[in-house]
């Protein structure tokens, strides 16, 4: 039969719903690298909080602008090669119309690109929590630059580019198993074993400072992976969206039950440190599968990537890598658990017809699955291993051992994240060192 001829009528016009729930998504999403600033800050000593912090903040800043001047055309644009795109009209997207559509979508280009902005500026930020204590600021804001430009841009054009050649063997990834999470976890694992352990790794206690911390970084996460995750439909007209969104808080709820319950039964106890790091494993796992699972597909891909996740951050130990807080266990294990289970549970019901084993469809989509995943690793591995090389030889990636031991926050900021000089009830303010001599003299008579 011969193909359809697109009259005016037919063609996508800007739809004001569509637009404003996008925005509404990137918003969420940007809200996400703050919640991780204080998941990582809560999780490692005092003396190096601030420094979490400052590495997540860092990204929104380097990325924004790398993203605006040349990443989204990089990203999107025009394919070469199946290996990266270039749009010369996006260059400062000072060549795009306002109302100017994104390819054969509802909303406008510039809401897709802020919207992918926000994936851009994250997915560095995940690496910083294995480098805890131990790099230098300067030499973190300029891996950022150049991860994002080298391995980031293309990665995400592979995936999700017309053209990339991920995207044209058929690999699904939703919102991002292989391009953020993959790619991160081995980005980190890659820096790490250039830049070697911190002082006193497997000897002196590195405890997480602040829990709550750490659970309202977890909770904001949760909250913003909704738009992570719903929004990368890039609107809701068909469902596909709101599956996503019920599929997302199934697995991640599934995935936090199975890592408490693996944890009991291990260890012994229900940690808050538990709950959050399986709420994020489980979040992690449905980002590439959620669009493509049934519900009762996202319990499965939770309980799974709760379990292999709780086990797999056991391994530094093991191999004596020091992954500070477990991001080569949550989102390098979480992505690949995610990203391969879509060839066993798809449904064929969602995103598209493919069919998982599990659903008569053969074996087919997770040899698909793989292609893209062990592909993105060693990639990703071995360039930001380079990356982190190079940098150590020329201005050096990491402080000085009596910097890491008194505190990175002070060697690196000048500041602290507690101010403990009125704690215990003592006074402050101006009068409060006269007072203090005044109380001294009085003990000395």
């Amino acid at each position: 039969m011969a193909p359809a001829i697109m009259i005016a009528a037919d063609a996508p016009k800007l739809s004001s719903a569509n637009t404003g729930f996008m925005l509404i998504c990137s918003a969420l999403v940007l809200i996400m690298t703050p919640g991780l600033a204080f998941f990582y800050g809560g999780m490692v000593r005092v003396k190096s909080t601030l420094n979490m912090l400052m590495m997540s903040f860092i990204s929104i800043g380097i990325v924004t602008i790398l993203w605006v001047l040349y990443g989204f055309s990089m990203a999107f644009g025009t394919d070469s090669g199946s290996i990266i795109g270039w749009n010369s009209d996006w260059v400062g997207m000072s060549n795009v119309g306002l109302t100017q559509l994104w390819d054969g979508y509802t909303i406008p280009i510039f809401v897709f690109m802020v919207f992918q902005m926000m994936f851009a500026i994250i997915t560095p930020a995940l690496i910083s929590g294995a480098l805890a204590d131990r790099v230098k600021f300067t030499a973190w804001a300029l891996f950022v630059a150049l991860w994002a430009t080298v391995v980031y841009f293309p990665v995400a054009h592979w995936v999700w580019g017309a053209g990339g050649w991920a995207f044209d063997l058929g690999v699904i990834d939703f919102a991002g198993g292989t391009a953020v999470h993959i790619n991160a976890g081995a980005a980190a694992l890659g820096v790490i074993l250039v830049i070697g352990k911190r002082v006193g790794f497997k000897k002196d206690p590195m405890r997480p400072h602040s829990l709550p911390l750490v659970m309202l970084g977890a909770g904001l996460l949760w909250f913003g992976w909704f738009g992570f995750n719903a929004g990368s439909w890039l609107g809701n007209d068909d469902g596909v969206g709101a599956l996503m969104f019920v599929n997302t808080q199934v697995a991640t709820a599934a995935a936090m039950l199975a890592w408490l319950a693996y944890e009991k039964i291990r260890h012994g106890a229900f940690t808050t440190l538990g709950a959050a790091s399986g709420a994020v494993a489980g979040l992690v796992a449905i980002t590439p599968s959620g669009g493509a699972v049934s519900p009762l597909g996202a319990i499965a891909v939770g309980v799974i990537a709760g379990v292999l996740c709780a086990m797999a951050v056991g391994l530094k130990y093991r191999f004596g890598y020091d992954d500070s807080l477990d991001v080569v266990g949550v989102h390098l294990v979480g992505g690949v658990v995610g990203s391969l289970l879509i060839g066993l549970f798809a449904s064929g019901h969602g995103q598209s017809d493919v069919e998982g084993l599990f659903y008569g469809g053969g074996m087919t989509q997770f040899w698909k699955q793989c292609a893209g995943v062990f592909a993105v690793l060693a990639y990703s591995l071995v360039a930001s291993a380079i990356l982190a090389f190079l940098i150590d030889k020329t201005i050096g990636m990491r402080v000085t051992e009596d910097e890491e031991v008194a505190g990175i926050d002070q060697a690196e900021h000048a500041e602290t994240a507690y101010d403990f000089s009125g704690a215990g009830g003592g006074v402050v303010g101006s009068a409060g060192p006269a007072l203090a001599a005044t109380e001294s003299k009085k003990v000395d008579a």
